[in-house]
C-alpha cells in the first residue's frame, strides 16, 4: 500500500476549510484532470457516495468512494474537537482509505492533514511501485491541498 500525508494550514475558520473540503464537486477545481460527482441523495455524512473522475477523454478511471466516519468541527476555536472524514475508495484501480481532519487553530485559521493509504491495481505490477506512488502522491496533494487553501481563504472573505 502507498501511504502518505499531507499538512495545510488554511487561513479560514475551521467551519469554512471543512464546508469547502467537503463539498466534493468543488475537489474538481484544484485536483487537474479530475471531476467529481456525488451519486447518494445526502452528500454529506456517513453512507454518502461520490465518484472522482480522472482523465482524459476515454483514457481515465474512477474512484468511487463512501463515507465511513464523519465527525463536523465542534467549532472554530483552538480546542475545539477537529472535524474528521474517512472514506473507503473501492475502483477497480485505487482501492484503500483516505482520511481528512481539520483543526482549528489559534488566530481564526485552520489545519487540514489529509492520510491517503492506498492500493493500486494490477497489484502484482504496482506492488514494486509503491515508494514512488506514494512520493508522487504526497507531490500531487500538497499541490491539491495548496488550490483547495486558495478557495478556502476565497469562501471565508465572501463569508
Amino acid at each position: 500500500m502507498a501511504r502518505f500525508t499531507v499538512t495545510q494550514d488554511v487561513r479560514a475558520p475551521a467551519s469554512v476549510a471543512w464546508a469547502v473540503l467537503v463539498d466534493w464537486p468543488r475537489h474538481g477545481d484544484w485536483v487537474p484532470l479530475t471531476t467529481v460527482r456525488t451519486l447518494s441523495p445526502r452528500p454529506d455524512g456517513v453512507g454518502a457516495r461520490f465518484v472522482a473522475r480522472t482523465g482524459a477523454g476515454p483514457l481515465g478511471f474512477d474512484d468511487p468512494m463512501t463515507v465511513v466516519g464523519w465527525e463536523v468541527p465542534e467549532g472554530d476555536e483552538p480546542g475545539a474537537r477537529p472535524g474528521r472524514c474517512e472514506v473507503v475508495k473501492s475502483g477497480r484501480v485505487v482501492h484503500g482509505r483516505a482520511l481528512f481532519t481539520v483543526a482549528p487553530l489559534a488566530g481564526g485559521g485552520a489545519r487540514v492533514t489529509w492520510h491517503e493509504d492506498v492500493t493500486l491495481s494490477p497489484r502484482r505490477i504496482t506492488r514494486h511501485a509503491e515508494p514512488v506512488v506514494a512520493a508522487a502522491g504526497r507531490l500531487a496533494f500538497a499541490a491539491t491541498m495548496r488550490a483547495f487553501a486558495r478557495d478556502a481563504e476565497r469562501a471565508a472573505t465572501i463569508r
